[in-house]
């Protein structure tokens, strides 16, 4: 991360609890949390998991600094509970998903296994990551979806919320956007990075055609010239035209041309005619301008001649769902299962330590999830969480087990992939998602259910939690 001091990037709450465990002397007793989100975003029928290899690199070098412990003291806390904090680490497991994978509500796609303070002070820090960059990697898995095989870009950096947008273009490329404007994060992940020019450049020059004239003569194989300053189709297409041409005689080519405002689909239509007449086939066209995958659909059914868009806003701050209402939840303690109970039956939690798998139709395609306790193995059906009669069988069909161990006693215990293979992933789990989960009106229902075991061990909790 781009944070100095990750130990206390969260919540103050955590802290005080962390020392209230270490003082009541219940900082060694064992505890599981899971992860899980509970309702899809964008009225989607998906999420992708992102963020996962940010958390992990945080994790394994967590700890305290001596300006944090001062910062603590002078905020009140106990000294004796600052001295444990400088020898503070991780110690603890953590089983997940792999990123870039294709998750559901309610299963549990992380989970935390260590010593109450540990896994209590992290919280904060699996939630920000998690949920942020999972939300925005599965708004870019829309846009590409809506796009097909035409090319999306990243454009967001000047409107997401401060140096968040630099995790928001990893988890962008993550769900399956070609490239980024967004330099730093560029570098700093080994993406693609890509932009055209802005209007200014085309006002600081006394006429529209200098500066494309110029802005050509400096990037003769890269130049992508923004029409639209003046007069789209007046002067904007017809200066671009001309350079082209100019181009063309000294070798080279013009790369595009970008519009920014106006009726999309009706310049884009009529720039490709007044390009194609003079020969410049090849010249895309790209387009930006509060974009999103509505519109991206929209304009690709209008048959507008669109190769490249450009998505800013509306893709960075997770626009219409901002934000994922991903929760860490205690499972376990000290080995007995535990669980919350609530008014709404939808967020009474699963208890103890569990698995998910992942039942695969014949053709390899996703058929539904099970939640199973840690020790079961094959399980013959599952059960809606909620409504008993709803049951699936799941007898001698294929399947995957979800969760795998990513940090062993506190060490990482797998290579990290880059973020574009973690895309290549997220791309190839996308494919055995079936569309009817994917399309953006009333998408299908993923199938996630129960294993019978744990649906009797919950009701059997519940029971007894409400006679006592």
């Amino acid at each position: 991360m781009y944070i100095n001091n990750p130990a206390t990037y969260t919540d103050y709450y955590e802290l005080t609890m962390a020392q209230g465990y270490y003082k009541s002397g219940l900082h060694n007793k064992t505890a599981v949390f899971d992860y899980f989100f509970r309702a899809l975003p964008f009225n989607g029928g998906y999420v992708v998991y992102a963020g996962l290899n940010e958390l992990l690199e945080t994790l394994e070098t967590f700890q305290f600094q001596q300006e944090e412990l001062e910062y603590l003291e002078r905020e009140g806390f106990d000294t004796e509970f600052i001295n444990f904090l400088k020898g503070f680490r991780f110690t603890g497991n953590l089983f997940s998903a792999r990123e870039g994978e294709i998750i559901f509500p309610k299963e549990p796609v992380l989970r935390v296994e260590g010593n109450l303070v540990e896994t209590q002070i992290i919280e904060t820090l699996i939630l920000n990551i998690l949920n942020f960059q999972s939300l925005i990697a599965t708004k870019a898995s829309r846009l590409r979806f809506a796009a097909g095989s035409r090319k999306v870009l990243d454009f967001g950096l000047r409107r997401s919320q401060g140096l968040g947008g630099v995790h928001a273009t990893r988890a962008a490329l993550i769900g399956g956007l070609d490239g980024t404007s967004n330099v730093y994060a560029a570098h700093k992940y080994n993406l693609p990075a890509s932009g055209t020019m802005a209007h200014s450049w085309v006002q600081s020059f006394d006429d529209e055609l200098t500066s494309f004239r110029t802005f050509a003569r400096h990037f003769p194989d890269h130049s992508i010239l923004l029409v639209d300053t003046y007069n789209t189709l007046e002067s904007g297409v017809p200066n671009a035209i001309k350079v082209a041409k100019e181009l063309e005689s000294n070798g080279h080519r013009l790369k595009g041309i970008r519009l920014d405002s106006g009726d999309l689909a009706y310049f884009a239509k009529q720039s490709r005619k007044m390009l194609d007449e003079e020969g410049l086939g090849y010249v895309k066209i790209a387009a930006s301008n509060q974009l999103d995958e509505h519109i991206i659909k929209s304009l690709i059914t209008q048959n507008a001649p669109i190769d490249v868009f450009g998505v800013g806003t509306r893709l960075v701050t997770g626009q219409d769902s901002p934000a994922l209402d991903g929760v860490y939840k205690l499972a376990e303690i000290n080995g007995k299962p535990t669980l919350k109970i609530s008014e709404n039956i939808e967020k009474i939690t699963f208890p103890g330590r569990k698995k998910v798998y992942r039942y695969l139709n014949e053709d390899g395609s996703f058929n539904g999830d099970a939640i199973v306790m840690e020790d079961e193995d094959e399980i013959d059906r599952m059960i809606h969480p909620y409504f008993p009669a709803k049951r699936s069988t799941m007898k001698h069909m294929k399947f995957e087990l979800l969760l795998h161990p990513v940090i062993c006693d506190g060490e990482l215990c797998l290579e990290l992939p880059g973020v574009m293979d973690i895309a290549d992933y997220c791309k190839q789990r996308l494919q055995k998602l079936n569309r009817e989960h994917q399309r953006f009106d009333n998408p299908h229902i993923y199938k996630v259910g129960i294993s019978n075991k744990l649906f009797e061990l919950r009701d059997e909790m519940i029971t007894k939690i409400k006679d006592e």
